[in-house]
């Protein structure tokens, strides 16, 4: 019994390889090769649809963080104006009897009312922030959606690629090319907006 293959393989080899060659072995190289470039743009615009999607979510976080605190202080802002309103009718009383109200309820009415105007311009700067975050992220997640279509262009034009490779058809190889550049171009305008 032989102990390995009766094959001649280096032979093979080179039949093998001859027959590429006069099938069109070049062809399939340069399908493959310009299938490895779109596959790394794919990649590379991937990438930065997850990272600008990611951003966009964690500025949307941030930005209802700062609604929350926002609305916090409103509700502190009316507390105070209940108190305001509090002491002014506690001072009403003694107006109806014609006398002068203590000074406390009218000094306790200014305070709270001054209180309201600082608590007021803390909830407008929350709001100006959260409105910032929120732009913001409108923004990133408009970019996300371009890195996204670029990545389906390229994932359209790396199959048409593989059917050009299993069929041998140029026409196939050139509509996956056209496809890519449109992708490529896509990829650059959400790159460079």
């Amino acid at each position: 019994m032989p102990e390995g293959p009766e094959v001649e393989t280096e032979n093979l080899r080179e039949a093998i390889q001859e027959e590429m060659e006069k099938e069109g072995g070049s062809f399939l190289r340069q399908i493959a090769l310009t299938t490895a470039l779109l596959a790394v743009a794919a990649a590379i615009a991937s990438l930065r649809a997850g990272a600008t999607v990611n951003e966009a979510l964690v500025l949307k976080t941030e930005a209802t963080r700062l609604q929350a605190e926002a609305s916090d202080e409103w509700a502190y802002y009316q507390a105070k104006g209940l108190k305001a309103a509090v002491q002014e009718a506690s001072a009403t009383p003694w107006l109806a009897t014609g006398r002068e109200a203590p000074a406390k309820y009218a000094e306790e009415q200014k305070r709270y009312k001054d209180e309201q105007a600082e608590i007021k311009k803390k909830a407008e700067e929350k709001e100006h922030e959260r409105d910032a975050k929120s732009k913001e992220a409108d923004h990133l997640l408009h970019e996300h959606h371009g890195f996204a279509n670029t990545v389906a262009l390229l994932q359209v034009s790396i199959a048409l690629g593989a059917v050009a490779a299993l069929t041998s058809n140029r026409l196939v190889w050139f509509g996956s090319i056209g496809v890519g550049l449109i992708g490529l171009a896509l990829f650059a305008k959400a790159f460079l907006g």
